[in-house]
């Protein structure tokens, strides 16, 4: 009996290369953890950073204090010193508070940016002093004039502010790399240089673990989208 062997089609063997791509990226290492360390310290990164910033942002722009232009401009300064000349002095910091190796030596130092306080201080200079008014009327105080106008009027800017920290965040390499030692307290980052030696380089494994590590900023970008148009359509809108 004559056997006939069919050939396996090329989206089959296509198929099964990149499924294998994928299937091997994800065991050489602990990616898991490595995925759950980066989504932990980008969301307490991005939630915390906002909320100081916006903290900030709401001092500057609406509350009368001495010095506050001052204030201001100082903190603004901080932008000029290069992250690269902070790297040993916070490490130094870290080890003496005994956070090497932790989830707070990776989140702490990144709760707050001037960047951000800067952004959202001038978006709120652009909401009408009018519905403070009316709310400071009806009987709020400051803190709930800037929990219940000014931040629902400002959506936009504090979605801006969640996706370029969730993003700068779920990318960092420098700082993790100094501040872990502990494989199991490795980010992402850190993980696709582990694809990499002094010899060689596994380029399929590496680009297959670097799409796996692209969905969640792809997926952070796709919801935040909304608010991207809505901000486009209100800065239209404004006299």
């Amino acid at each position: 009996m004559e056997l006939i062997v069919l050939p396996e089609p090329l989206w089959a063997r296509a198929w099964a290369q990149w499924t294998y791509s994928f299937r091997k990226a994800w065991q050489s290492m602990p990616f898991g953890r490595f995925y759950l360390n980066s989504l932990f310290v980008s969301l307490a990164v991005t939630l915390g950073q906002v909320l100081t910033s916006a903290l900030a942002a709401y001092a500057f722009a609406r509350l009368r204090w001495p010095g506050r232009n001052k204030f201001f401009l100082a903190y603004l300064a901080t932008m000029m010193i290069p992250a690269a000349v902070t790297i040993v002095p916070t490490f130094v910091l870290m080890k003496i508070l005994g956070w090497f190796d932790t989830y707070r030596a990776l989140i702490l130092p990144a709760l707050f940016s001037a960047y951000g306080t800067f952004m959202l201080r001038q978006f709120f200079l652009s909401v009408p002093t009018d519905l403070e008014d009316a709310a400071r009327i009806d009987g709020c105080g400051k803190l709930r004039v800037w929990l219940h106008v000014i931040l629902p009027l400002s959506k936009p800017a504090l979605a801006t502010l969640a996706t370029f920290t969730f993003l700068a965040s779920w990318g960092a390499f420098q700082w993790p790399l100094f501040a872990t030692q502990s494989l199991h307290m490795k980010v992402l980052p850190i993980g696709l240089s582990a694809f990499q030696d002094k010899f060689s380089v596994e380029y399929n494994l590496l680009m297959a673990a670097s799409l796996i590590v692209m969905v969640p900023t792809l997926l952070v970008f796709l919801f935040n989208q909304r608010f991207f148009t809505r901000g486009i359509q209100l800065s239209g809108m404004k006299e």
